[in-house]
């Protein structure tokens, strides 16, 4: 499987897992020039999100300021290789994340002691976890991330969550006989016919509108052990492990999928050095109208603390 042509002012990077996928994306060198090495910033997208879809334009705003940027495609999708397509496992997705580090460390004018993290909604809690077990990260920046698979179920009706599990039960036993894994949809517009695991209407208009014209590589759909798996990542339990590291959240006050109160609590709970940025939009603002907000503050976040020490 081929890479996708490189944005301006990146390369096409592809890199081995510890277990032999293949996984491709693109690396961004710092624009200030010069042979120093700088520190790298490892970028991760939201649940069933490619790199075609805004990560190049954050990782263009961070080597601007003189940061590199490796941004790729999770294992099962896009570009990337995967035994299983359109799967996510938070925790392979945790240990392929610190295998992105591992590769991102001996790239040129990448200076190992100085790596940073970014992770976006369901890849924050990815970010989170990888940060939490793995020293090498000396920096990181999460905006309106996930924290709890508890928190998430919570939220589904009880009647609900009594039928998801008897489709996740029939799943499993399918699976178990060979047979190819039952698929759900990330988005839908009528949630009454569609199952789907991101079940507002913000998730549906941001999918089909903003990431499909853009992200070619991307597909309404992911196995339903994906949604079932959710319930079982809980990023906010490993939060704790991540001070004294300094934490960047970025949160959004009208979240329709996380919500900002549970955000606000978790970095309460968290040592310096922290900062919190709340942005008065919904879940999905930070690729459109908060983008510049966004991505500035985690820009200046990583400047302060891996670039002017």
């Amino acid at each position: 499987m081929a890479n996708a042509a490189a944005p301006a002012g990146s390369s096409n990077i592809a890199f081995r897992t510890d277990d032999g996928a293949i996984l491709r994306g693109w690396h961004f060198l710092p624009k200030n020039g010069g042979a120093d090495r700088a520190p790298l910033i490892v970028l991760h997208h939201g649940f069933s999100g490619v790199k075609e879809f805004y990560l190049d334009k954050f990782a263009d705003v961070f080597a601007e300021a003189g940061l590199g940027a490796l941004v790729y495609d999770p294992r099962g999708f896009g570009d990337s290789e995967g035994r299983i397509r359109q799967e996510i496992d938070p925790f392979q997705q945790v240990s392929d994340f610190r295998d992105a580090i591992s590769f991102g460390s001996t790239l040129p004018r990448v200076d190992p002691d100085r790596i940073g993290v970014w992770g976006c909604s369901y890849g924050g809690g990815v970010a989170i976890q990888a940060t939490a077990l793995d020293q090498r990260i000396g920096c990181i920046v999460v905006q309106v991330p996930f924290l709890s698979g508890g928190g998430y179920w919570s939220q589904v009706p009880p009647e609900a969550r009594k039928h998801l599990s008897q489709i996740f039960a029939q799943d499993r036993r399918a699976r178990a006989t060979g047979q190819l894994p039952m698929m759900a949809a990330v988005a839908a517009e009528d949630t009454t016919k569609t199952l789907c695991v991101l079940p507002t209407q913000d998730s549906w208009e941001f999918c089909t509108r903003q990431m499909a014209p853009i992200a070619p590589n991307w597909k309404n759909e992911v196995t339903l052990r994906s949604f079932e798996m959710i319930g079982s990542f809980e990023p906010l339990a490993y939060l704790h492990r991540i001070t004294p590291r300094p934490l960047m959240f970025i949160g959004a006050e009208n979240d329709s999928l996380i919500p900002f109160e549970l955000a606000k609590q978790a970095f309460e709970t968290v040592g310096e050095p922290k900062q919190l940025l709340a942005l008065p939009s919904g879940h999905f603002d930070c690729y459109g109208a908060d983008f510049e907000r966004s991505a500035s503050a985690a820009r200046d976040w990583y400047v302060k603390h891996l670039v002017a020490r």
